[in-house]
């Protein structure tokens, strides 16, 4: 249980201490104050903090006892998580409160972290606002660095920014006074943490100037903030492998801190990564896990509002109504304004326009379109979704206010390309073109076009050099792959994927990346498309085959892919996705059967082969804009590897 582990026997800080004199409890103190104040090491500093509360309140020495209460609440406000833990710190910091004059620092130093774990825990902010003026003009520095840091804890809201930025700048003065480089640090990160959160140009200055001060003296505390910090900016840079790379190493960074939120942070960058990879859906099962984690602080719902929307893209209605009504309650402003509120309603907004639930979508949009001007960040900005004014957007779309919808886009990609978000700007580009194209002015044609292509020269721009400046090592080249996934087909490049709707081109395009190298006649396309939709009939008397041996081998061995997958499912008990599966292997049996004439011979297509260039040309280069609006990057390789005219192929280089 955090924080309430026995105290470890090779740890030097507790070697032959028990119930010994107090000079043994002293150096334990120091030990223990040392590990978490200096070194930034959360897990070993609550360790020794635990063992000198339990020393000091078996000797009964009250100042001891408050010095460990405070050390074993942490850095950060709500370190111990679970009920047994919080209820443990409250426990202790009241008790060692109630044995000290009132009108003493360190009982003064008790209250506010009190203050601070109460106000934290309900999503508020004024009872800890109101004791830090109680607190400043007091003759302790720390005492003031420490008000100061958990205020700032308790106005991570996207309200308060103003506040923030006084706070965390006063705790950078208050520094000098305490002589404590950790107070240093710690001011700092928090300015650094409210630039990024502001969406200012020069939050990266700050960001080296917090890396200069840890190359000079290591802190694993803040040390992992700043690598996550880190991911996040791969991330908006588009190196999105890189960027994957770098949330193990964070992770295990803040595992060896003893922080937290280590493993919550690591899957929240997952999300992001997947999110813009367009494989979110990959998702379900960790974020059903995470929403019932203990190790969620109570004033965060993303887990829930993430859940609703992978649950939406997987096609599960149930699920994602569900997490997406839990998250409404009885008004959507309940929730609270905490550092991940943003991102929440982000996700409720995006889950909302899955689901085409006009309701929820005007409510978000109302409560978020005060702060349109902000990127929509998670935590301490270790996530980024780009600016509110794509999610003001996206929630316009749903509610059917198109002119809306394109302002908000409009602005999207400028404040996107102001963050240099260039996963986020693709993103509003492609949802801008949507918006123009339902739109549909007489301009907005040529406008979405324009939109596309500007999404797909950022595309292949990430995929090869990278943007100007921050230079990207091309990835070798890989073939697509393209599966249908119920009434959707997933199409894949190397690790990205994105859903795509059914079309008559999606049948083409699967045929053709399923024989790489290989040239189809469009007649055979066409021929093996009204096989597979049953449009026989008078078709039969023609000379052409429907069905050509290359798509009949194809389709065939989809039969045999499904019919493994049926096992596999069956044999773990995965009845529901077998039953899927099955569904599928039926239809796809009843189709093919009725392609077949006498005598289980092909039978024949009277489409000639000029019709059938011009119709599989058309309904291919639909499915391709349908793909590149998805995802970009893969329709730019579609578009370069896919040949249409009279035969028809996939060359991936």
């Amino acid at each position: 249980m955090t924080g309430m582990d026995a105290p470890a026997k090779d740890d030097p800080g507790l070697t032959g201490l028990g119930t010994e004199p107090a000079s043994d409890l002293e150096t334990l103190l120091g030990a223990a104050t040392r590990a978490l104040v200096v070194e930034g090491d959360l897990q070993t500093g609550r360790r020794r903090f635990d063992a000198a509360y339990r020393i000091a309140e078996s000797t009964g020495d009250a100042q001891a006892m408050a010095v460990a209460a405070l050390g074993f609440g942490g850095l950060w406000v709500h370190e111990h998580r679970t009920v047994a833990g919080s209820a443990l710190l409250r426990s202790r910091l009241r008790h060692a409160l109630s044995l000290l004059a009132p009108d003493s620092s360190l009982a003064l130093r008790l209250r506010v972290r009190l203050v601070g774990e109460t106000d934290y825990r309900a999503g508020e902010h004024a009872a800890i606002l109101a004791l830090l003026d109680e607190v400043r003009p007091t003759a302790d520095p720390v005492a003031r660095a420490e008000a100061l840091s958990l205020a700032h804890h308790c106005v991570l809201g996207p309200d308060h920014g103003a506040s923030r930025r006084k706070l965390s700048v006063d705790l950078v003065a208050e520094s000098f006074r305490t002589a404590r480089h950790s107070d240093l640090l710690m001011g700092l990160l928090w300015h650094t943490v409210d630039l990024f959160l502001d969406g200012d140009p020069h939050a990266e200055r700050r960001l080296a100037e917090l890396r200069d001060l840890l190359a000079e003296q290591d802190h694993l505390a803040v040390g992992f903030v700043v690598s996550a910090i880190e991911v996040m900016l791969a991330i908006r840079a588009g190196r999105l492998d890189q960027a994957e790379t770098l949330t193990r190493a964070c992770a295990e960074r803040g595992a060896v801190a003893g922080d937290v939120d280590a493993t919550v942070w690591l899957e929240g960058q997952l999300l992001t990564i997947r999110w813009y990879q367009g494989r979110v859906e990959e998702l379900l099962p960790l974020l059903g896990d995470l929403v019932h984690s203990p190790k969620l602080s109570p004033v965060d719902n993303h887990g829930l509002a993430a859940l609703a929307v992978a649950a939406a893209v997987a096609g599960d209605r149930r699920k994602a109504v569900g997490a997406l009504a839990t998250l409404c309650g009885r008004d959507l402003a309940d929730l609270p304004r905490s550092s991940s509120w943003l991102v929440t309603m982000n996700g409720i907004v995006q889950a909302a326009h899955l689901l085409d639930d006009v309701e929820t979508s005007a409510r978000a949009y109302e409560l978020l379109s005060p702060f349109g001007h902000l990127p929509m960040m998670g935590s301490l900005a270790v996530a980024c979704f780009g600016s509110v004014q794509h999610a003001l957007g996206v929630a316009s779309l749903t509610t059917g206010d198109l002119d809306r919808a394109v302002e908000h886009f409009h602005a999207a990609v400028q404040q996107n390309l102001a963050l240099a978000h260039w996963p986020a700007v693709m993103a509003s580009r492609q949802m801008l073109a949507q918006a123009l194209a339902r739109r549909a002015r007489p301009d907005d044609a040529a406008a979405a076009r324009r939109e596309r292509a500007a999404a797909a020269e950022e595309a292949a721009a990430l995929r090869g050099a990278g943007r100007p400046g921050d230079p990207e090592e091309k990835p070798p080249e890989t073939e697509a792959t393209c599966a249908r996934q119920g009434r959707k087909w997933r199409i894949g490049l190397g690790r990205r994927s994105t859903l795509v709707e059914h079309s008559i081109g999606m049948f083409h395009l699967a045929v053709l990346i399923a024989n790489p190298g290989q040239e189809i006649r469009a007649v055979d396309l066409v021929a093996g498309l009204t096989a597979l939709d049953g449009a026989v009939g008078r078709s039969a008397l023609s000379e052409q085959p429907t069905l050509d041996r290359v798509a009949v081998h194809e389709y065939r061995h989809r039969l045999t892919g499904l019919r493994a997958e049926i096992a596999d499912l069956e044999s773990r008990d995965e009845h529901e996705d077998a039953a899927g599966a099955r569904r599928e292997h039926d239809w796809l049996v009843t189709q093919l059967a009725g392609a077949a004439g006498l005598g289980g011979r092909l039978r024949r297509f009277a489409e000639g082969d000029e019709r059938a260039r011009i119709a599989v040309g058309k309904a291919i280069r639909r499915a391709l804009q349908r793909i590149t609006d998805a995802d970009p990057l893969i329709g730019e390789h579609l578009r370069h590897t896919v040949h249409t005219g009279l035969r028809c192929s996939y060359w991936p280089t």
